[in-house]
């Protein structure tokens, strides 16, 4: 046992009792967020994912990315997590849909688990292997392993994990890292020279259920052959080629480990996912030595997030950490201070004279730095600068660390001293998880957190423009989408989103300036051809508009709004049978496309292709049965025909979906005028003129109507 394991100020609780403990801290941390919304990634991931739908083939997982699209395809990100995708499925599936209350309820239990089996992991990290006679492991460090896993489960630098939805990815890979390696583990019940071969493909086997859920899983071969070579076989780098036994663990982890990186690279389609500068600007700098400063600055970043997990932002890209460019920068000083603390652990954990210090040091930076590797940039380049998630398994090393040095202070300090800082720290980082998962609620929260935080993030300030356009409040949305161009003048989604506020507010020419600006810089960007079209025909430059949607449908082939918008513009030219195949285009595409369907009708009746027109409706009908404005058009064509008693019932069954539109109750009206039926004529005139007392026409036919009835009446007198 070590020797400062006792000193720790923690009462010393059963195995049952210290579980319990930590899954209810990690409970009360995280559980305010349970029935948030779905915010920001989880509209890729979860919301427009067809994954999810039952309806999907479920081998569609196996073959898409997380966030549902090919992995062949040239804009996937590559990032392969079927079971993750499997997870979010049966959540669909359990709750009939998408509801987020579900969705969050499994990601704050998978924490509370992930938390309490921290206990085994650290208890083995500190204590060792040692069982009683029974085979049963004992836990030689019961109050170090306890306080290091309350740690664990109260770190705030997990919201983003817990809180947000998508990172369901990271919560699996940690709960199967954590199994990989206590299976390990459990190959050494019979010590270093009788292990057992199963045990440990078992865990190799985890360890690629691990990269199923998030590629990070494939560092716990790493650990466990630190593991391997520091604890089972506590040997030196000189002894290794005489322990036969370890050489043949290590080969086969370094197997498992280079078939399962082998597997994933031809899934990913043997190659990375491309990545733009304002993903990670500091891979893009061409000096190599200002790319190595600017990572090992993002490192110290993460290193602060790890010790004071305050400022904690969605999204740290786009200008959120400009770029060090010189030697005489004073952050440079920050890289400088991090080797510093590590070059002193690393000292302390290879020179110091005490084992259980030199055993727990080593492997809280075993566990700090090797699941961070893929997030380094040194082996590929990364689609972020700094990303709160992928600090979720190393903040284990941070805690571990973190734990010895509580229990070395109380040995070394007054203890009721280390006893209200320990227990403070604890409640500033319950209290700042309960806090920072209260953002993660709703977007708007969420969003307008981060200014603060980092005020010159373009994104962040696009995106709490874009969450105030959804709620209607178009003037501040204005502001911050004006902030985030200016902060990023090549921000062309910005551009476009402001661009179609300006355009419905009719500030046409400014529009048109944006929506040009941001196809001139990203030339496939058909949503922003598409708006520019539609403002270029609000101001009568047709053949520009046309051009415009033209382009948009070169660089998205599938786009049946624009192809809707191309045949309103040929409706204009009076070019009706291209207007007619535009819009058909649209309705191939999207069969729902209502808007589309019911200007064909218009159309056609305008062009007096009745018989045509009655087609089309009724083929829209099939596919809308309950559009009462289908039915409306539909209706007018049938009385034009004269086919009175079907053409009435297209008219009631539109008013009984939609009772109050004046222009429905009025053309009934015309139809009953028309058919004869003078009572039924008035009543409704007198509904029509009721709900819109200017409707056009409606007054004169009411009085024209009112004038025969007055003769009839007469004419009966």
């Amino acid at each position: 046992m070590p020797y400062w394991d006792h000193h720790i100020p923690l009462p010393k609780l059963g195995p049952v009792h210290s579980r319990l403990v930590t899954a209810f801290v990690a409970l009360i941390c995280f559980i305010n967020g349970y029935d948030g919304d779905f915010v920001f990634d989880d509209s890729e991931a979860i919301i427009n994912n067809k994954d999810l739908n039952p309806d999907t083939p479920l081998s569609n997982i196996w073959k898409n990315d997380f966030w549902g699209s090919n992995l062949s395809s040239n804009s996937s990100h590559k990032s392969y997590r079927p079971l993750t995708v499997l997870t979010f499925r049966i959540n669909y599936l359990l709750a009939g849909g998408l509801h987020p209350i579900g969705f969050h309820v499994l990601n704050v239990a998978l924490h509370c688990v992930i938390s309490v089996l921290m206990i085994d992991v650290f208890a083995i990290l500190i204590g060792g292997l040692v069982h009683d006679g029974r085979g049963v492991k004992l836990n030689l460090s019961p109050k170090a392993s306890f306080l290091a896993a309350l740690f664990f489960a109260a770190h705030p630098v997990h919201t983003e994990s817990v809180a947000g939805i998508v990172g369901r990815a990271d919560l699996l890979c940690a709960l199967f890292f954590q199994l990989s390696f206590l299976v390990y583990c459990k190959a050494f019940q019979g010590g270093d020279k009788k292990f057992s071969v199963l045990w440990i493909f078992s865990s190799i086997l985890l360890c690629a259920v691990a990269m199923l859920c998030k590629e990070q899983g494939i560092t716990v071969l790493g650990v466990n052959a630190a593991f391997d070579i520091l604890m089972v076989c506590n040997l030196n780098i000189y002894e290794l080629a005489h322990r036969s036994g370890l050489l043949m663990r290590l080969a086969l982890l370094f197997l498992g480990g280079s078939f399962l990186l082998y597997a994933r690279w031809r899934i990913m389609g043997t190659g990375p996912p491309s990545f733009t500068e304002v993903d990670n600007p500091a891979s893009f700098a061409e000096n190599v030595i200002l790319r190595i400063v600017n990572y090992n600055y993002y490192y110290s970043l993460n290193a602060w997030l790890l010790l004071c997990p305050w400022w904690l932002c969605f999204d740290w890209s786009m200008g959120c950490v400009p770029l060090i460019k010189s030697a005489t920068d004073w952050r440079i000083v920050w890289p400088l201070l991090l080797w510093c603390c590590l070059m002193g652990l690393v000292y302390q954990a290879l020179c110091s004279q005490d084992s259980n210090k030199r055993r727990t040091l080593t492997f809280g930076l075993v566990l700090l730095v090797i699941p961070f590797l893929p997030a380094s940039n040194l082996f590929f380049r990364v689609g972020f600068v700094i990303a709160e998630r992928v600090l979720y398994l190393s903040s284990a090393g941070y805690c571990l660390i973190l734990a010895y040095a509580v229990g070395y202070c109380s040995c070394h300090w007054k203890k009721h001293k280390v006893c209200v800082a320990t227990l403070t720290l604890l409640c500033v980082n319950v209290a700042r998880s309960a806090q920072r998962s209260q953002h993660w609620r709703s977007e708007q929260s969420l969003f307008t957190s981060a200014v603060s935080v980092c005020p010159l993030n373009a994104k962040v300030h696009y995106n709490v423009g874009k969450n105030l356009a959804d709620r209607g409040n178009q003037s501040a949305a204005i502001k911050y989408y004006r902030e985030a161009v200016r902060l990023h003048p090549k921000y062309v989604h910005a551009m476009n989103n402001l661009g179609n506020i300006l355009k419905e507010r009719n500030e046409l020419k400014e529009a048109e300036e944006l929506l040009s600006s941001a196809v001139h810089i990203q030339p496939d960007f058909a949503a922003a051809w598409m708006n520019l079209g539609i403002v270029q025909n609000s101001l009568k430059k047709l053949d520009e508009a046309e051009q415009s949607y033209r382009n948009a449908i070169r660089f998205r082939k599938k786009y049946p709004d624009c192809y809707y918008n191309l045949g309103r513009l040929y409706a204009d030219l009076n070019r009706s049978i291209d207007a007619l195949n535009a819009w058909r285009n649209a309705t191939i595409l999207k069969p729902d496309h209502s808007l589309a369907w019911n200007n064909m009708v218009i159309l056609l009746d305008n062009t007096g292709n009745l018989a045509q027109a009655e087609l089309i409706g009724k083929e829209a009908l099939k596919i809308l049965p309950k559009d009462h404005t289908i039915m409306f058009s539909l209706a007018n064509v049938l009385g034009k025909q004269e086919k009175y008693k079907e053409s009435e019932g297209f008219f009631l069954n539109a008013l009984k979906i939609n009772p109050n539109v004046a222009s429905c109750h009025g053309n009934l009206a015309v139809l009953y005028h028309r058919w004869g039926k003078l009572d039924l004529a008035k009543r409704h005139y007198e509904l029509s003129l009721r709900l819109d007392p200017s409707a056009p026409g409606t007054k004169e036919n009411y009085n024209m109507l009112k004038r025969k009835l007055e003769q009839r009446q007469r004419t009966v007198g």
